[in-house]
């Protein structure tokens, strides 16, 4: 689908934007301007043919502010799905207007069942290869997956992600408070649970080194443990963290400095209603208005992040 290795891709833009931003797009009705919801309610009515309509204009307009000083959004489906047909219709609609508009998607699905499964779902996002029935040409960059049913769960991904030239990031160490009931727990062999995925994931990332010599397995590493962070980077050295936490969970740049290795690359710092809600504190009005805040909010996270990693001597643009 892809012509070039995820993770050479990937860094390239990094490297273009100067950004190790990740933008999620977890759009809440509510909370969309009203000048959309109007809209949408005028078009369609308070309805989830509205909502998708709204979810994409409003998809839109964040993808507009940010898309000179980031290289990656991450849409979560679960925001989408709630409305049917529609919210998926959304969801598409943003990938496809992202991609055009020079920015990678990653979906933000934690896909993760047995093996014929896994496939349906690496060809549901990475594009089907049943041509005579599904002429669907739609593909997402890369794809959060759940590696808690085992080894079979995985290998569809990686199978059908180097195929593809896709990206996967499996779920390793998450933000969440109570992350730590099941993969903090010790195994017999003396690790945790998530240090044994990493060892997993870092067996198999060799199978995806791009010449930038980082592999497109990479792994979901959350910001709010940031000494734990110290352990996962030695696990995986040459996997892409994907670093969630940052902004409305707490996490400011000099937590996430860990996830880099010392060559300045090597983790994306994902931050969804700190940025695309930033327009609620200055109680902005209008498309302009709104747009700018965004814009605003995600320059002040670029800097911060920028920042963290020059006092680490990390920084290197």
């Amino acid at each position: 689908m892809f012509k070039h290795n995820f993770a050479d891709r990937l860094n390239k833009a990094v490297a273009q934007k100067k950004s190790h931003s990740v933008i999620g797009l977890d759009p809440v009705i509510s909370r969309i301007p009203n000048f959309i919801r109007e809209e949408a309610k005028k078009n369609y009515g308070e309805n989830p043919k509205g909502a998708g309509f709204a979810f994409t204009q409003f998809n839109k307009l964040v993808i507009d502010a940010i898309k000179d000083h980031v290289a990656v959004i991450k849409p979560q489906l679960a925001y989408y799905e709630v409305f049917g047909e529609h919210g998926i219709h959304a969801f598409w609609e943003t990938v496809n207007y992202a991609q055009q508009m020079g920015l990678l998607v990653i979906a933000d699905a934690k896909r993760g069942d047995i093996d014929s499964t896994a496939t349906a779902y690496a060809n549901a996002f990475f594009g089907s290869e049943c041509e005579q029935w599904n002429e669907n040409e739609n593909a997402v960059d890369s794809l959060t997956i759940n590696p808690y049913l085992g080894r079979d769960s995985l290998e569809p991904f990686f199978d059908a992600s180097k195929k593809r030239n896709s990206g996967l990031f499996v779920l390793v160490k998450t933000s969440n408070p109570y992350s730590g009931d099941f993969q903090n727990q010790k195994l017999t062999e003396g690790i945790t649970l998530a240090e044994k995925v990493g060892v997993l994931i870092n067996k198999f990332s060799s199978e995806h080194l791009g010449e930038s010599g980082y592999s497109s397995i990479g792994a979901v590493v959350g910001a709010t443990y940031p000494e734990d962070m110290k352990i996962y980077r030695k696990l995986m050295p040459k996997s892409i963290f994907l670093v969630p936490g940052y902004g409305a969970q707490g996490a400011t740049g000099k937590d996430i400095v860990n996830a880099f290795n010392e060559d300045g690359y090597g983790a994306l710092i994902s931050a969804s209603r700190s940025i695309i809600y930033s327009f609620e504190l200055v109680n902005a009005q209008d498309h302009t208005s709104v747009k700018n805040a965004i814009t605003q909010a995600t320059i002040e996270m670029n800097n911060d992040i920028n920042l963290a990693l020059k006092n680490e001597n990390k920084f290197i643009w």
